[in-house]
């Protein structure tokens, strides 16, 4: 247990069942009031983002989630199944708890698996992926007016604006945290 005020982001946290991550810390402190500290934090569970606000003398109970390294192997249908690289253990984890994830994954990719007493709570990415264009859209003559794009579909599934010169074939550079175009690969 410690003080809410030693909190530092990336920290994680047990609060009434929930698995918290920290994403940002506030230390408001007015004259003669205690300590405000106000918390950014996302739960693990369901990925929900939400503020929450103790006061300095508050203990939280901080916890060490397990990570390791795996190979995301092939789809089940109902989850995606992933491979440990030392032990050759797999597990499958289910389809609606990877929704975003699985937007990035297109085989024998390595993600960190993250774990809290053997229960899966989910996946984290590389920052970029390189994916291939399966689809795209033709560009138009004289449509730049301003940082001119167009629609594009990658091998996943997923759908980006891309610049009008990149052509269909080409594999393009995606940020995992926006889902947008970052460069060309």
């Amino acid at each position: 247990m410690i003080n809410v005020t030693q909190l530092k982001e990336g920290n994680y946290f047990i609060e009434d069942g929930a698995i918290y991550l920290v994403m940002n810390v506030d230390l408001n402190k007015n004259a003669m009031r205690k300590m405000i500290v106000k918390l950014k934090v996302k739960n693990m569970r369901t990925g929900s983002i939400t503020e929450m606000s103790r006061n300095s003398g508050y203990s939280i109970e901080t916890i060490r989630l397990e990570k390791r390294q795996m190979q995301y192997l092939y789809d089940t249908g109902n989850a995606l199944c992933f491979m440990d690289q030392e032990t050759y253990e797999q597990i499958e984890i289910n389809k609606d708890r990877l929704t975003w994830e699985m937007q990035f994954l297109k085989g024998n990719e390595i993600v960190e698996i993250t774990s809290y007493e053997g229960e899966v709570l989910g996946i984290n990415l590389p920052a970029k992926v390189t994916l291939k264009i399966t689809h795209c859209e033709p560009a138009v003559r004289g449509d730049t007016v301003n940082r001119a794009t167009k629609d594009a579909v990658l091998e996943t599934g997923l759908k980006i604006r891309v610049p009008l010169f990149i052509e269909e074939g080409e594999e393009v550079i995606v940020r995992t945290d926006t889902g947008e175009y970052d460069s060309r690969a």
